[in-house]
C-alpha cells in the first residue's frame, strides 16, 4: 500500500464544518428498526464502512434498506429469512455486541440460527463481556471458535429480565442488554454504565418506551415492541474533535463544528481543551424536539490559546474514550505533564491504541510513558518527520482514530510524515481528508 502523505498547517485553520452523522446513533438507528412494527428512516445517517456493517446485517436478517445520500430507511422482515445466517459484522463492535441483544431478544425458539462474526481484528476483541450478561437472562449463545470471541452462535431461547451490573462502563454492553431486555419477560436493569454513553436510553424514550433511569442504573419492561420513527442524527463529536483539538494546536485557529451533538456523556473532549486552555464556545440549538432522537445540539467554536498539561482519568473516560488519540496529540504541545489514565479499555479497541499511541508519538520526537493503563506526556516538545524524499511513515494497525490523530499530529510536524494506511479514516470519516484540507484553506465545507 502507497503511504499517505499528510499534509503540514503553513498558517491558522479557519472556517466552519459539518461533522458526520453520530456514528454511534446511525448504527442504532438501524439496528433498533429491527425491533419497529413498521418502516424506518435516518436522516443525517453517517455512511461509512462500520455503518455498512449494521445495515449489512439488517438485510442478512430479511430486512428492506434504501440509502439515498445520508437517509437510510429500514423495513423490518415480516418474517425471518429460513435456515441458517451468516453475518460479517467487519471491524464494527458496536454492530457485533448490540446485535447479540436485538437477536437474543427477537430469535424465535424454532427460528434460524445466526453466526456473528468479523475481520481478524474484531475477532480479537472481547465478547464474553456481553455474552455472560445474556446468558444469565436465558440467552442461547455459543462460541464457535475461540472461548470470549467471535465468531458466537446465537439460537432463540425465552429469555427472562434480570439485574445487571457492568464490570466495565461499556454503552455498547448495556445497550445490548437494555434492548435484549425488550424481548424478556420482565424488567431488565442495567447497573454500572455511568458515565457512558445514553444514545439508547434516549432513542427509546423518544420512541414512546418507558426507560426508567436514576443514578442506579437503566431499566426497561418487557415484553415490548418498538414503534416505526423517523429521526435526524446529529453530527458525530468524535469526529469533530479531531479538527477542534487541530484549531486548539495551530495558533490562530478558529473553526466551528455545526449541528453535533452536545450530549453530557459525549462532550468530554470539550472540557479538556477548555482545561488545557483553548478557548470553547457551545451555542445550543434548543430544547431536542421530536425526530431527534432526544439528543441535544448545536454549534461548537474552538480557538486556539495558550496551552497547559491536563489529566484525565478513569471517571471522565466514558465521555471521550474515542477522543483519547487526538487529546494525546494535543498533550505534547502543552506546557507540563499531562496524565491519561483509567484507559486500560483503549488495549482492546480496533488496535492497542495506547501501545500504537506511545510508539507513534515517540518517533515524532514526544517524550512519552506508556503505563498500563494511560499515557504520561510531557510538553511541549518539538515534533519532526523525515526529509521529502523519505517521509516519516507512522503506523495505524489500520486504525481509523490513531490515522485521524497522527494527521492532526503532522499540522505542527517539521519534516514530512505519512500514515501506512490512509484509507481506514473510512472506516468512521470518509471525508476527513477533504475536511481538513478545505480548513486548512480557510474554506467552508458544507458536508463532508
Amino acid at each position: 500500500m502507497t503511504p499517505h502523505i499528510l499534509p503540514h498547517a503553513s498558517g491558522p485553520l479557519a472556517g466552519a464544518f459539518t461533522a458526520p452523522g453520530d456514528k454511534s446513533i446511525s448504527h442504532r438507528a438501524v439496528l433498533l428498526a429491527l425491533l419497529a412494527d413498521g418502516p424506518c428512516r435516518a436522516a443525517g445517517w453517517l455512511d461509512c464502512a462500520d455503518t455498512r456493517s449494521s445495515l449489512a446485517a439488517a438485510q442478512a436478517l430479511g430486512a428492506a434498506t434504501g440509502l439515498q445520500g445520508d437517509v437510510v430507511t429500514v423495513t423490518p422482515p415480516a418474517a425471518l429469512p429460513v435456515g441458517p445466517i451468516l453475518i460479517d459484522c467487519g471491524n464494527s463492535g458496536t454492530t457485533a455486541r448490540l446485535l447479540m441483544g436485538v437477536l437474543a431478544g427477537r430469535l424465535p425458539v424454532d427460528g434460524p440460527v445466526v453466526t456473528l462474526t468479523g475481520d481478524d481484528s474484531l475477532r480479537r476483541r472481547p465478547m464474553a463481556r456481553v455474552v455472560d450478561p445474556l446468558r444469565r437472562m436465558g440467552a442461547d449463545l455459543r462460541y464457535a471458535g475461540a472461548e470470549g470471541r467471535l465468531p458466537v452462535v446465537v439460537r432463540g431461547a425465552p429469555l427472562s429480565g434480570a439485574n445487571h451490573e457492568l464490570a466495565v462502563a461499556s454503552a455498547q454492553v448495556a445497550s445490548a442488554l437494555l434492548l435484549a431486555g425488550l424481548g424478556a419477560a420482565g424488567r431488565t436493569l442495567v447497573r454500572g454504565a455511568a458515565g457512558a454513553r445514553d444514545h439508547t436510553e434516549r432513542l427509546l424514550r423518544d420512541l414512546g418506551v418507558a426507560v426508567d433511569e436514576d443514578a442506579i442504573g437503566s431499566a426497561v419492561n418487557g415484553p415490548c415492541r418498538l414503534a416505526a420513527f423517523s429521526l435526524t442524527v446529529p453530527g458525530d463529536p468524535s469526529s469533530a474533535a479531531f479538527f477542534q483539538v487541530a484549531a486548539a494546536l495551530v495558533p490562530g485557529s478558529r473553526v466551528t463544528s455545526r449541528g453535533q451533538s452536545l450530549n453530557p456523556t459525549r462532550i468530554g473532549a470539550l472540557r479538556v481543551l477548555e482545561r488545557a486552555g483553548a478557548v470553547v464556545t457551545l451555542e445550543p440549538a434548543g430544547k431536542a424536539a421530536a425526530g431527534t432522537g432526544g439528543e441535544p445540539r448545536g454549534d461548537v467554536e474552538v480557538r486556539a490559546g495558550q496551552l497547559r498539561a491536563f489529566t484525565i482519568d478513569g471517571a471522565e473516560m466514558p465521555s471521550l474514550v474515542d477522543e483519547i488519540p487526538v487529546l494525546a496529540v494535543l498533550a505534547t504541545q502543552c506546557a507540563g505533564r499531562s496524565v491519561i489514565s483509567g484507559a486500560a479499555e483503549l488495549r482492546v479497541k480496533e488496535s492497542d491504541r495506547l501501545a500504537l499511541l506511545a510508539r507513534n508519538l515517540r518517533r515524532l520526537g514526544a517524550t512519552v510513558d506508556e503505563r498500563a493503563d494511560g499515557l504520561v506526556i510531557d510538553g511541549p516538545c518539538s515534533l519532526r518527520g523525515g526529509p521529502t524524499c523519505a517521509p516519516l511513515v507512522l503506523e495505524t494497525a489500520g486504525d481509523h482514530r490513531i490515522a485521524m490523530a497522527m494527521a492532526v499530529a503532522t499540522l505542527c510536524t517539521n519534516g514530512e510524515t505519512a500514515l501506512d494506511d490512509g484509507a481506514c479514516v473510512g472506516v468512521s470519516f470518509p471525508g476527513f481528508f477533504n475536511v481538513m484540507d478545505r480548513l486548512l484553506a480557510g474554506g467552508d465545507p458544507a458536508r463532508p
